[in-house]
């Protein structure tokens, strides 16, 4: 119940203007974001590298509604892959399309994608397309499926969650065509038509979908992004009994979450990439982890509490 809470409460304006003023919020945040500012992400990214870890950087914001808004985007995608080639950082980016303005026009959101993309591939970055609600899945899929056939596999990526039903079957299309996939459990409040409601249904879900594409052949790859201790030792498994190349998978771990366990997965040889964001528009990103995780709720209302 408190998850689906938080997670109505992630996308309901009127809590996002009382949470983004809250001082505590705002410190809380800090500890799933590299910062606000661009050069925040990449100091962030240097210390990641430094001790072995890949990293994805992704620029906080969605639904954007003015066609304008999105060129802004844009072109702090541009100076992200600017300073990711200049400073040769082992990092990608990770974007959402409502960002790029999917809300606006299906077409709008492909020409700012393409943009993006023409410089990352130049510039040897791949680009994730971060999966949204369920509401945007059979569009995300059609975009990226049309960014792959341009630019090609190695240059772009898609996210699955598994928790909605259709993912095994989508996940099976995915590997016949080669794609590399992030697979998640799924962040977003989901209806019961279309989503797991239970989270051992969830897990177990995911356990197939990372099994069946492990196994699938080259060129397919996997990014297991998940904190679950059990799943990982699952993953770790099947890895070893397939004998895969470290370049055919990944493990993938959000900012600020387990740290020491993603520095003990990458020692054990795995490549391993750490989800870096980085914005002003931190809110929606903030519930749906305090949404994951109850234990940063109680911290957050225990301090709410000591200041009142």
């Amino acid at each position: 119940m408190m998850r689906q809470v938080l997670l109505y409460l992630s996308s309901a304006s009127w809590a996002r203007g009382i949470v983004t003023h809250l001082g505590l919020a705002r410190r809380l945040a800090r500890r799933f974001i590299a910062g606000e500012t661009l050069d925040e992400a990449i100091t962030a990214t240097q210390a990641l590298n430094a001790k072995g870890l890949l990293v994805t950087l992704d620029c906080l914001g969605e639904s954007v509604e003015e066609e304008a808004d999105t060129l802004a985007v844009v072109a702090t995608y541009h100076a992200l892959i600017e300073r990711i080639a200049a400073g040769k950082l082992r990092a990608s980016v990770s974007l959402k399309l409502t960002h790029l303005g999917l809300d606006i026009r299906e077409e709008l959101a492909v020409q700012n994608l393409r943009d993006i993309l023409t410089m990352a591939r130049a510039s040897g970055v791949p680009v994730t397309l971060d999966m949204e609600s369920s509401a945007y899945t059979e569009r995300t899929l059609d975009v990226f499926r049309t960014a792959m056939r341009e630019f090609g596999p190695a240059s772009v990526g898609a996210v699955i969650q598994s928790c909605l039903y259709r993912s095994a079957a989508d996940m099976q299309a995915l590997a016949a065509e080669g794609a590399t996939v992030r697979l998640c459990k799924g962040a977003y409040l989901e209806p019961p038509t279309v989503a797991f409601p239970e989270k051992a249904d969830v897990d177990k879900s995911y356990v197939q979908i990372m099994t069946a594409y492990l196994e699938a052949p080259p060129p397919a790859i996997l990014q297991m992004a998940t904190h679950d201790e059990n799943i990982i030792a699952q993953g770790e498994g099947l890895i070893a009994q397939h004998n895969l190349a470290p370049d055919r998978y990944e493990f993938q771990m959000l900012y600020g979450i387990r740290p020491a366990r993603q520095e003990t997965l990458a020692a054990a040889g795995h490549p391993v990439r750490v989800y870096v964001p980085f914005g002003s528009a931190w809110y929606p990103y903030l519930m749906r982890r305090l949404a994951e995780r109850p234990a940063n709720l109680v911290f957050f209302l225990k301090g709410a509490t000591a200041r009142s």
